[in-house]
């Protein structure tokens, strides 16, 4: 659709040059902001953070008095219970965030979720992918093995999708014909956590009772006792400040239950760990860990975030957008669905972008400086020091106004044709622009093209089903099937 990212020295994503032109006509300015007294500068910006503002504000507040998209703040969690360095450089437009991919001038070590990580007991004692920066080893040999299996895995990837699909609409139809609505979360999360258990590690739910019934919420558990110190609720205020915002969450409440997911991946995805150790390198556990951090964290927690909001964007549509998303997947997808059927559907696709512009599934992104560097915004250029932590909140950034017009309005077909197409160098939410190439030389989501898809397959799923879908408040009230 649009041109690839320019690869520099070493096979490393470069800043796509309509990002970042030289920024030789630019002002060098200080950073403005300021972290505040020690101690209390970031407890202040906490309670903000959580409690009087809202993540959203807390950004927007802060552009505005600074009057500008780089500047100086701290992020929780922090000091006096969780030992973490809250201070970070915000770099909150489409340019200066950019170079959070620039795999020459920032690292990825250990900040996934900013200076602060879970303890690795919940990654049998290791630091999985995820916390790997491509420097390391380790990298490039799980980054290689999960690229592995997503090309294996695409085999049955559409079948399988398709077969928890239906499993999971003809639940929501039934909760409809007996309670007049449908929570359909409840149902959702098991049919992903199935789907992904299959696809990814090869193992199959059907074969553990137990597994297919509890697994999908233990894994939400063990995702929530490592986040939930970096995640705003908004309820039970000040308790949750209190209790859940203050401390590192343990492991061992959740910890029988990771070992039965453990003992289920080692047994039923018994070939996939085996190539893992075979083809790729890796100990047994170090295949199973960063299968279950996969599967878990990035794909069945991503999703389970993504799919309602985009459900929702749906449902709350009143311009015909459903009928013509009714045409369009009638049109192109003739026999069935398949790969090749469901990339000539650009309505659906500009859909699934936009959907992830506004409301990505993970919503910060963090990177440490490798080295001192000159970052560039819109306006200004900064220094960078060695060492400075950079946080980008993406709902800000990928509603830049000087590259996205009207960027707080929902519009369906803002990534359809040319024009459209030219901003997908500027749709972060993968760790990387969307016309990105995933490698093992960054860290960019390696089931970036696969999650548009399955999005994608999602929402065509839905309307060769239905004519139609009504619901609100995260239920579902009507299905209106084809006469």
């Amino acid at each position: 659709m649009s041109t690839m990212v320019a690869m520099a020295s070493g096979g490393v994503p470069s800043i796509p040059s309509s990002i970042s032109p030289p920024p030789v006509a630019l002002p060098l300015k200080n950073i403005p902001g300021s972290h505040g007294l020690p101690l209390f500068g970031s407890i202040a910006d906490r309670l903000d953070y959580f409690w009087f503002q809202g993540p959203d504000k807390f950004f927007r507040s802060r552009i505005e008095k600074n009057r500008s998209t780089v500047f100086r703040t701290n992020v929780p969690p922090s000091f006096p219970f969780i030992l973490s360095d809250p201070k970070v450089i915000a770099v909150l437009d489409c340019k200066s965030f950019a170079h959070l991919f620039d795999m020459e001038v920032v690292e990825k070590k250990n900040v996934l979720v900013g200076d602060f990580m879970p303890s690795t007991s919940f990654t049998g004692n290791m630091r999985v992918c995820a916390y790997l920066d491509p420097s390391e080893s380790q990298h490039s040999k799980i980054k290689n093995f999960t690229i592995d299996i997503l090309r294996r895995s695409s085999k049955i990837w559409i079948p399988e999708l398709e077969s928890n699909l239906s499993t999971f609409w003809d639940g929501i139809e039934s909760e409809i014909a007996n309670n007049q609505k449908s929570s359909y979360r409840n149902l959702l999360q098991p049919a992903l956590f199935n789907f992904f258990s299959k696809t990814l590690a090869g193992a199959d739910t059907a074969k553990s009772p137990e597994v297919a019934k509890s697994a999908y919420i233990d894994v939400i558990i063990w995702l929530g006792l490592q986040l939930v110190p970096t995640i705003h609720l908004g309820v039970f205020q000040p308790l949750e400040e209190i209790f859940l915002h203050s401390f590192r969450l343990p492991f061992f409440p959740i910890a029988g239950r990771y070992r039965r997911l453990y003992d289920f991946i080692e047994k039923e995805g018994e070939e996939v760990v085996q190539r893992g150790v075979s083809e790729f390198g890796l100990k047994k556990e170090e295949a199973i860990h960063n299968l279950i951090f996969a599967l878990g964290f990035n794909a069945y927690g991503g999703f389970s975030l993504f799919l309602p909001v985009l459900m929702d964007r749906i449902l709350n549509d009143r311009t015909g957008l459903q009928q013509r998303i009714v045409d369009e997947v009638r049109a192109k997808s003739g026999s069935g669905l398949t790969f090749e059927s469901v990339k000539e559907m650009e309505l659906v696709y500009s859909l699934v972008y936009e959907t992830l512009r506004l409301d990505p599934p993970v919503p910060t992104q963090y990177a440490r400086a490798r080295k001192d560097f000159k970052l560039s915004s819109h306006d200004a250029v900064f220094e960078i020091k060695k060492g400075e932590l950079l946080c980008g909140y993406q709902p800000l950034v990928m509603r830049d106004p000087n590259v996205f017009e009207e960027p707080e309005a929902f519009k369906p077909d803002r990534f359809r044709e040319e024009k459209g197409a030219a901003l997908l160098d500027y749709l972060f939410w993968s760790n990387g622009p969307q016309t990105g190439m995933t490698s093992e030389h960054n860290k960019q989501c390696a089931a970036k093209d696969l999650v548009v898809l399955t999005a994608v397959v999602f929402v065509a799923y839905i309307f060769r089903r239905y004519d139609s879908i009504a619901g609100e408040g995260g239920s579902i009230t009507a299905l209106q099937k084809p006469n």
